[in-house]
Order: C-alpha cells, then structure tokens, then sequence
C-alpha cells in the first residue's frame, strides 16, 4: 500500500467497541483458499467444504452462513460473462446452433466450477470482517418464520 494510506475497514470499533477487520484483505484472502484471519492456513477440506476451524491460528469457520450467496454471485457473473462473449460472437459470425452449443455448454461448465470456490471463500471473508454469524463470539439467533 502507499505511504500513508490505510485499508478501509468496516464493522469496527465505532459500530460495534471491536477492532475493526480489514474487509478486502479478508476477502482476498477468502478467495485465494486461505483464512481470513491468518491468511497462512487452508480455508477448505474439499471443493466447497470448509474446514472447521483454521490449523495454524485456531480462528473457528464451521459456523459460517454463505448459504447460497456464492452460488447467487457466481450465476451473475457467469451470466454476463458468456451471455456478453455470445452476443459478440453472434454478431460477427456465422457459427451454427450446435457450434455455439460446442462453445457455450462447456465454458459456462468450467467458469461456474473456476469461480465457486473463490466467490464462496471471499463471502467468507466478508462475513469474517463484519463479525457475521459467529464470527463475533455470539451465537446466530435464527427467528421463527412468522407464518410458522
């Protein structure tokens, strides 16, 4: 970072009495597998399942709340990805219909499978820096639904 430039962070001390979490580091950190905390030890034990809490610094995640959120992200960005790359293509060829099927199917296939793990790991990260879902020491108080 330059010279007398600070990361932004959120969800600290003016909101809450705690110290303030770095939101970028977290998710980037999030993103790259690695804890949010620590940023030194793995995030997940396999593809979307994360550890329960980290090996080298102890921070618990078993009781992270990413639900589907990541999935959520990962069809927008996907979605405007290939819809985007389509249009152009169509727009400048000839391609048939099973040309564009040979093209579309599979690199949708493998950008959703590329950006599943890192989106969920950088909601992690997020849900890290704001204290979410446990992540403050408190436990998540889940409300009846009112038509229940």
């Amino acid at each position: 970072m330059p010279k007398g430039m600070q990361e932004q962070v959120f969800g600290g001390e003016l909101h809450s009495g705690r110290p303030a979490r770095p939101l970028w580091m977290a998710m980037k950190r999030g993103m790259l597998g690695r804890c949010p905390h620590c940023g030194e030890g793995k995030l997940f034990r396999a593809f979307v399942k994360t550890v329960d809490k980290c090996a080298v610094c102890g921070e618990e995640i078993h009781h992270h709340r990413a639900d589907d959120l990541p999935a959520y992200l990962v069809i927008v960005i996907v979605g405007h990805i290939v819809l985007g790359a389509f249009m152009g293509v169509e727009a400048t060829s000839t391609l048939s219909t099973w040309q564009h099927i040979a093209i579309w199917v599979p690199l949708t296939i493998l950008l959703t499978l590329a950006l599943l793990q890192p989106v969920k790991g950088a909601v992690i990260g997020l849900q890290w820096a704001f204290y979410m879902h446990g992540f403050g020491g408190e436990e998540d108080v889940v409300e009846p639904h009112p038509g229940a």
